[in-house]
């Protein structure tokens, strides 16, 4: 069985969130496309609750370390610490390497299976934050970061449609 951190949740979670706003992306950018993806089934919905709940997910543990794996490998490649061929494949963001939606999958699967269609939906048309992280002429890399994003929002919108479920039938 493998050890445990000598981090505390705590400072995983305040460095996934930091992590997350050095490269550009904030709660309520998130909370924008959670509101994008749940406006039409919720009227009364705020983009400020939506970012209450991305909070809420960006407390779980495998939430937090897929964002730090995610933006590391782009750092990585970003700086050409990455061996070739891989080095290429990521800073391109070859359309037949799915290591990054892979990585994305992970945090989906902690709000169920819900989120797979939300995320495919949004990662298709990207809207908003999304539209940015995927403009390659910033000279950033987001491969795994864009997808991340993409999860967040998507499993976001998963839990806000439980809950509402949940409610419905107390």
């Amino acid at each position: 069985m493998g050890q445990d951190t000598k981090h505390s949740e705590e400072v995983i979670g305040n460095a996934a969130i930091a992590w997350l706003e050095e490269r550009g992306v904030t709660t309520k950018d998130i909370g924008e496309l959670v509101y994008f993806l749940q406006k039409d089934f919720y009227p009364e919905l705020t983009e400020a609750y939506c970012e209450e709940q991305v909070k809420l997910v960006l407390e779980k543990r495998e939430v937090q370390n897929t964002i730090l794996t995610g933006i590391q490998l782009d750092c990585l490649v970003e700086a050409g610490g990455a061996r070739e061929p891989l080095q290429d494949i990521i800073k391109v963001d070859d359309s037949l390497y799915g290591v990054d939606e892979v990585l994305a999958l992970s945090i989906l699967n902690v709000y169920g299976s819900i989120g797979f269609t939300n995320y495919g939906y949004i990662d298709r048309i990207k809207p908003g934050i999304l539209k940015q992280l995927n403009d390659k002429s910033s000279g950033k890399v987001h491969t795994f970061l864009d997808d991340i994003v993409g999860a967040l929002a998507a499993a976001t919108a998963s839990r806000i449609a439980h809950n509402r479920k949940r409610i419905k039938e107390s």
